[in-house]
């Protein structure tokens, strides 16, 4: 695997997903836990894009339903590596939801990850480093820098 950096647009990701009524509840909208998953798979997707390895989840840092997903919207799924620690990464998840028949788009979920790139044992292995390009990639590093050291603060006071 190369150590040359990477952008986050090197290894974006970009999905969609129809919202079918086993996915949902009673009162039609979708299951906390069916975008949940959607989020970890396409957080893993960009990841596994940015390091070359397989990954794992360490952790669903932040998670902000913002707005109902309904049966028949369409849940498009925006994800990127924001930072790169030495063999930990968080990547940003942005969902949207967008009704196919008049076109509104409302942003429903976001959520940051931890994911972890992993050797062929499955043992933690260095990520590419991450070079941001764009102002709004300089600013979501530096965003995400300053949650890393946090969650590392957080993580210290508990033990």
């Amino acid at each position: 695997m190369s150590q040359t950096g990477k952008t986050p647009s090197d290894s974006a990701v970009v999905t969609r997903y129809l919202v079918m009524p086993q996915q949902a509840n009673p009162q039609g909208t979708a299951f906390g836990g069916a975008i949940m998953g959607w989020i970890d798979m396409v957080a893993a997707m960009a990841a596994e894009r940015h390091c070359g390895t397989e990954v794992v989840t360490a952790g669903i840092d932040s998670l902000s339903f913002k707005a109902p997903i309904r049966i028949g919207d369409h849940v498009v799924l925006e994800a990127a590596v924001n930072y790169v620690s030495r063999s930990s990464m968080e990547v940003g998840v942005r969902v949207t939801r967008e009704n196919p028949t008049t076109g509104d788009r409302q942003i429903a979920t976001t959520a940051h990850l931890t994911l972890v790139a992993l050797d062929k044992e499955k043992k933690p292995t260095a990520a590419p480093p991450l070079v941001p390009q764009t102002d709004e990639e300089r600013r979501r590093y530096e965003s995400a820098r300053v949650r890393v050291q946090q969650r590392k603060e957080r993580l210290k006071q508990q033990l």
